[in-house]
């Protein structure tokens, strides 16, 4: 059996695990110091504190509270007549959208309904956002409570596939977040490859059992976990967060069109051949013609010849512009401009042949056969670019390939009945993409 990471998970199962209510805290004004409020709720010495609110603190103990009263403490309260605008601001990216429901990521990585702000639970007219930095926020309360507790900031997720809401931790401090039992094997001596299990969104989860939504129990005190419970602050929610290029479902259904955005600076970071080949079946499945199969995709995975093919291209490109009377100088700024491709760390040539055309009497019938094989060829091109940015890829349709198409030909050992329709850069984004510049439906409908 491969020996598990160091301190990847518990050395057992607890055998009891409590979860206590603590009640009495009161209404939540900004610049109130959560923690000295939950201390004394927790220990019943607050002014709105009764007798059943003495649970009392101790080591070991984590301590969950819900978002709502974070947010109202850091003064994360804003006016609004409705949601909309504040939803607007609180967004990176949409997600997907049915109707007035929308699914956001927010800035701090979380997939949520409506970006995180909510109306319930406060004055009317108001919302309330999330925390600014949820972590450094459950860093804060650990500070003022003092002694060997973890605090987990909760906040109430739905999720994919499954009816219902829960609580998940969108913040902590001085807990273990993940149990990570990949390199380990079960009763039955099969190795596990794939088991981490989210520890800080079940105790979340636990705590709600007892928090509620009606109830105005904001905070709750998990006992039993002591072995969760760390020195040291610890890395928080982010591990939680599963990283884009690790995210099978980043986009919705409605939306994953419009996750397409031409990318012109690329990481330094290298692209998976398989990704690219999931993009190409995607391509390959676009109508055509005559029920023709009309694209082919050549891959550039090797250095040597994206250089090879580049080098060609550029002489070409210069000789063209110099024929066409431009000056050097200018030359050099177009050319440096055209770069794009050299940096991007994977190139693919999408290629338009005319197997299956039919061939008619007359040029104006034929030359309307190749209109329709070209408009199939960018419908594949398209789904192509689309299941990219699924894939995490960013990519930048470049037309040069179809100034030179001898040339191309000859150094990639091209079937002359191949044309290249440009090139397509792939590689991850460097930094995320300008905002598309806003387009009406309406300014492009013609109705009779």
């Amino acid at each position: 059996m491969t020996a598990p990471r160091p301190g990847a998970h518990a050395p057992a199962t607890p055998q009891r695990i409590e979860v206590l209510a603590v009640t009495g805290i009161g209404e939540v004004r900004p610049g109130d110091d959560v923690a000295a409020l939950l201390t004394a709720a927790a220990t019943g010495t607050g002014a709105e504190a009764d007798a059943a609110a003495g649970v009392g603190l101790r080591d070991g103990d984590i301590v969950v509270v819900t978002s709502k009263i974070v947010s109202k403490a850091e003064g994360r309260v804003r006016q609004a007549p409705d949601r909309t605008q504040a939803i607007m601001d609180e967004t990176e990216r949409v997600v997907a959208r049915r109707g007035d429901t929308v699914i956001s990521q927010t800035r701090h990585g979380f997939v949520m309904a409506a970006a995180g702000v909510d109306a319930s639970n406060t004055d009317p007219g108001t919302v309330l956002l999330l925390p600014e930095d949820p972590d450094a926020s459950a860093r804060r309360i650990r500070a003022g409570l003092g002694g060997r507790v973890g605090v987990i900031v909760s906040d109430t997720f739905g999720r994919p596939w499954r009816n219902g809401l829960t609580d998940v931790a969108i913040g902590a401090a001085g807990v273990r977040p993940l149990d990570d039992f990949r390199g380990t094997s079960d009763t039955y001596g099969n190795p596990l490859s794939a088991t981490v299990t989210a520890l800080a969104d079940e105790i979340a989860g636990a705590a709600e059992l007892v928090k509620g939504k009606l109830d105005g129990v904001p905070v709750a005190i998990v006992r039993g976990l002591s072995h969760l419970v760390t020195e040291d602050d610890g890395p928080g929610v982010t591990p939680l967060v599963r990283p884009a290029d690790e995210d099978l479902f980043r986009y919705g259904s409605r939306d994953v069109v419009f996750a397409r955005r031409t990318i012109r600076e690329f990481a330094d970071r290298p692209v998976d051949p398989e990704a690219v080949r999931r993009a190409v079946a995607a391509g390959i499945a676009a109508p055509a013609p005559h029920h023709t199969t009309p694209w082919r995709f050549v891959l550039l995975e090797s250095p040597e010849t994206r250089t090879k093919l580049l080098d060609a291209m550029r002489e070409a490109w210069i000789d063209d512009l110099r024929g066409d009377g431009f000056g050097e100088q200018s030359i050099a700024k177009r050319v440096k401009r055209g770069d794009v491709l050299r940096e991007a760390p994977y190139l693919v040539v999408p290629c338009l042949v005319m197997e299956g055309s039919h061939t008619y009497r007359d040029d104006r019938r034929n030359a309307s056969e190749r209109e329709m094989f070209i408009v199939a060829t960018g419908a594949g091109v398209e789904n192509f670019l689309i299941q990219l940015a699924v894939e995490g890829l960013g990519s930048a349709w470049v037309s040069s390939t179809m100034f030179c198409r001898p040339i191309v030909r000859e150094v990639l050992d091209l079937p002359e009945s191949w044309d290249p329709m440009g090139c397509v850069a792939v590689g991850h984004a460097a930094a995320p993409p300008r905002d598309r510049a806003p387009r009406t439906p309406e300014d492009f409908i013609l109705t009779r």
